[in-house]
């Protein structure tokens, strides 16, 4: 479908179709966007369980009209007792990506949705938490159809994860992966979304479901400890910002990405780049966003340790320098290898003009594949992007929080519209994005359109191997292709719809009221407005 979804009263798209339901639901009763983001974040936690869940980590983009908008960490940070010689008395040179020791860093993302509820009320929320995870208890106690995509994911997986402590009770039947089309049903989970309803949010960490929740993944052996749970917090931060002559782009700091989405944005607008789908189009995009991730890859890491702020890299000056030096029809020599990275992205706009841009995930598929008995909580493996080299940007200490690919977009332009964007994809997340922004805002193409269009990445991991060069989908066309070759780019054709090139979705909400949206077919997902 390339018609993208009009109305005026409320929007939500996301990457599965019952969540973009379950938040619709919520503004259908008079709730605020931040409502419907969580009850649409906690039934994707139940029915797309490869990709999130409680026990990952999250940030938020928060758009009020007439106001700033805010952003929330919802990031947590290595154990107390976490550091690298835990993993080097293990014999160990690199952190697990699956098992107990893959389970070091907190989770964030329950902590993030309490700040969210705060700035809810601010604004008149008044619906009890337990109507927002009601629905996503219900899925996860009377079932659910398992999509293609996380049957792929299980069967892909299935060598790393069939022997963490919990996995296979929840995810597999009879220790092999579920059919697409299958029912799955997660009542440990179910009844954990009943407790945080009914004794608040703050029982993740704090109270007994916090405790129980220590014991499990002690018992399995994860080095996190109750005292690392009771510690953590939220933290609403104020976002990157950049202006361009279309208007103005927010994405989320440092320990995230988001620098390296807006570096790639503004490195594109001095290309003066004026059709889409051209060849300046394709090779504009990849060439910033190779000297973005170069950035992003020598200086991002938990902002408490950063040297320089991440806002020098912004200013006028130094994105002329780095502009500069992108040659308009050769290809640069510089690498850039991408992390697998499972995520799903949300948005939601409601009638009063307030949008949400959430982007959540447990890392790799399934996250460290440890899944505790009692509360049916997978747990991220977001820490295994810390390294044991002493003095890398990003080496493991105690308390200190991951490097994030998360990182959702949000633009204010010019013309009166409000875009909320976003991706999975690892750290090809910025291109991703730059491709649906330019398309939709500089180019004036329809958000389906844009979203649907064929994309390409760099690096990007396909079913666990690195790949190197430039990864295009097949319907790019032929002598685009070639013409890119031609300039130096190793490029790799992949399938026409390819999944592993993000599960993306975009709304729009226009000077007069009337909201834009699109959900990606490379998903599961849906709009779903009135």
């Amino acid at each position: 479908m390339l018609n993208s979804p009009l109305a005026r009263r409320g929007m939500v798209t996301s990457p599965h179709h019952l969540a973009s339901q379950a938040g619709l639901a919520v503004l259908k009763e008079g709730g605020t966007a931040i409502e419907a983001a969580i009850a649409t974040a906690a039934m994707l936690g139940v029915v797309y369980p490869h990709m999130t869940g409680l026990g990952g980590d999250a940030f938020w983009l928060i758009a009020e009209p007439g106001k700033p908008p805010l952003s929330i960490d919802g990031s947590g940070a290595s154990g107390a007792k976490v550091d690298a010689e835990l993993y080097r008395r293990r014999g160990l040179a690199t952190i697990p990506t699956r098992g107990p020791l893959a389970a070091n860093t907190v989770a964030g993302a329950i902590s993030s949705w309490q700040l969210a509820l705060d700035v809810s009320a601010q604004w008149g929320g008044k619906l009890p938490l337990a109507r927002l995870l009601e629905d996503a208890a219900f899925i996860a106690r009377d079932g659910f159809a398992v999509t293609t995509h996380q049957a792929a994911a299980a069967v892909r997986t299935l060598g790393e994860l069939k022997g963490q402590p919990g996995y296979a009770d929840q995810f597999l039947v009879k220790r092999k992966p579920p059919l697409p089309g299958s029912i799955l049903r997660l009542p440990a989970l179910a009844a954990t979304l009943d407790r945080l309803a009914a004794h608040g949010l703050d029982d993740f960490y704090r109270g007994g479901l916090g405790r129980s929740v220590a014991a499990q993944l002690a018992e399995a052996g994860s080095p996190l400890r109750s005292e690392d749970l009771a510690r953590h917090r939220g933290m609403r931060r104020r976002p990157l910002s950049l202006a361009l002559p279309c208007g103005s782009l927010f994405n989320t700091a440092p320990p995230t990405q988001g620098l390296a989405s807006l570096i790639l944005l503004g490195l594109f607008q001095r290309l003066n780049v004026t059709q889409a789908e051209s060849f300046e189009h394709v090779h504009g995009l990849i060439e910033a966003a190779r000297l973005a991730h170069a950035v992003r890859d020598a200086h991002v890491t938990d902002p408490a340790r950063m040297s320089v702020h991440a806002t020098t890299y912004l200013t006028e000056g130094v994105l002329d320098h780095m502009a500069a030096g992108i040659d308009p029809a050769r290809a640069s020599a510089l690498r850039s290898d991408s992390p697998e990275g499972d995520t799903v992205w949300l948005g939601v706009v409601d009638g009063q003009g307030r949008a949400v841009s959430y982007i959540q995930s447990l890392f790799h598929a399934f996250g460290s594949g440890i899944t505790l008995p009692e509360t049916g909580i997978t747990w991220q493996c977001r820490g295994s992007s810390f390294s044991l080299e002493p003095g890398h940007r990003n080496v493991l200490e105690p308390r200190r929080r991951p490097f994030h690919t998360l990182s959702p977009g949000l633009a204010r332009l010019r013309d009166g519209r409000t875009m909320v964007f976003g991706t999975m994809g690892g750290d090809c997340q910025p291109l991703v994005q730059a491709e649906i922004f330019t398309r939709a805002a500089l180019f004036g193409q329809g958000l389906q359109q844009a979203v649907s269009a064929p994309r390409w990445a760099l690096g990007r991991a396909l079913d666990g191997v690195k790949a190197s060069g430039v990864q295009v989908e097949a319907r790019l066309a032929p002598g685009l292709v070639e013409r890119l070759r031609q300039a130096g780019h190793q490029i790799q054709v992949v399938g026409e719809w390819d999944s592993l090139l993000g599960h993306a979705g975009a709304l729009c909400r226009r000077g007069d009221g009337m909201i834009e949206g699109a959900a990606d077919p490379r998903s599961d997902g849906s709009v779903a407005a009135f």
